[in-house]
């Protein structure tokens, strides 16, 4: 007999985009306030971890096609490129830079490479943390 989850996946369905929208507000403010791509990254993976568990493995993998090995080795090689291109441009490695931008909707900008940084280190979080839950779901 298949349980009845509907309550279960109805408000997985409302939480998950509460909780991505929150996890996209914490890495976008992140080099200028408490936040940024660890903890962007790891309530991000909470939110997949809750479809998870809420709708099945296989059935999210349907959905969500990521290999996350890989995404945490891409969100690794990017945390490490944004230090080394400052080395690159004779800068202590990871030094941050900005800049400002006028954008037609946003107006005045601030463009900083520490967001590339946070978007490596979000990445790797998310990669791992998900990598993780997946390898332990599979030993029971």
């Amino acid at each position: 007999m298949k349980p009845n989850d509907v309550i279960l996946r109805s408000v997985t369905r409302v939480a998950a985009v509460i909780i991505l929208t929150f996890s996209i507000y914490l890495f976008m403010n992140g080099h200028h306030h408490p936040g940024g791509g660890f903890i962007g990254g790891l309530s991000t993976a909470s939110a997949i971890v809750l479809l998870y568990l809420s709708f099945g493995i296989e059935k999210v993998r349907e959905n969500i096609r990521t290999d996350f090995k890989k995404l945490a080795a891409i969100g690794v090689l990017i945390a490490i490129g944004t230090g080394t291109a400052s080395v690159l441009f004779g800068q202590p490695f990871l030094t941050q830079t900005f800049g400002h931008v006028d954008l037609p909707i946003f107006g005045d900008t601030e463009l900083a490479s520490a967001l590339i940084f946070d978007t490596g280190v979000a990445l790797a979080v998310i990669g791992t943390a998900v990598n993780i839950i997946l390898s332990i779901s599979e030993d029971r």
